[in-house]
């Protein structure tokens, strides 16, 4: 597992007022995944598919997009019939030029955020949140998930070892191409600590310190950011002596 993963609760589709959650969840509780254990608390109704959730973002971390987000239905606007129209579209719709705002009951009133919207926005962020929603529609919590950390505990803690060696080697050399990266290590430090580095080790690895803001390439070239430095000099501050030199850290 790569990314720490957490559940927080963002509100209700339902009423809340009206038909309280009977697990009492509130706005802003948290569920984590931190590599070897969950945290918190999360209702049984919605914990089959938080977790499941939990564990694909745990892998692919903010790289892990609702399959809904790609399609592009979201950005055209609303339409109506017109046959006459079917010789543009080969349908028969007209499209309508300006946003429709259904009442709370309504269920069009349930389409995301920015969706089919007239102007549409400038970005794509329609469905792009990783959202659960309890089944209990008259409440309808809503919980979003999000990757927030990379994992540094269970199996992954070689894995985050690594990321951080990078780290170190990048601060001490800002600029440095990351192709060439692999080559600041010694053949010692390559090969010794588990996992082996290779170069499309260190490119995933890299993915995972950029998608997480501790590292950013321009042009080909990979500079620590404040966050990135900061994480590292967290992560040193944790070792042994005998870690920091076995690490050259």
């Amino acid at each position: 597992m790569a990314f720490q993963v957490r559940a927080t609760v963002i509100g209700y589709d339902g009423d809340n007022e009206k038909y309280p959650c009977h697990f009492q969840h509130k706005v802003g509780d948290k569920f984590i995944w931190d590599g070897e254990k969950f945290i918190g608390r999360i209702c049984p109704y919605v914990a089959g598919a938080v977790i499941t959730r939990m564990l694909n973002l745990a892998m692919a971390g903010p790289r892990h997009p609702e399959p809904l987000y790609y399609a592009p239905f979201w950005y055209a606007p609303v339409s109506r019939r017109d046959p006459s129209r079917k010789k543009y579209d080969g349908l028969g719709f007209r499209n309508v030029l300006e946003s429709v705002t259904e009442p709370p009951e309504h269920r069009a009133s349930l389409q995301p955020k920015g969706a089919n919207t007239w102007p549409p926005p400038k970005e794509r962020t329609v469905a792009k949140d990783d959202i659960v929603i309890c089944p209990d529609t008259r409440t309808s919590v809503i919980l979003k998930l999000e990757a927030f950390d990379l994992c540094d505990k269970g199996d992954s803690i070689p894995y985050f070892r690594r990321q951080m060696s990078i780290l170190n080697k990048v601060r001490a050399k800002p600029g440095v191409l990351a192709g060439e990266i692999l080559g600041e290590f010694s053949k010692d430090e390559i090969e010794i600590p588990y996992p082996a580095l290779s170069q499309i080790l260190v490119q995933a690895l890299n993915e995972e310190l950029a998608l997480m803001g501790y590292l950013q390439i321009r042009s080909g070239k990979a500079y620590v950011t404040p966050s990135g430095r900061r994480k590292l000099q967290s992560f040193q501050r944790s070792l042994s002596a005998k870690e920091k030199a076995a690490l050259r850290m």
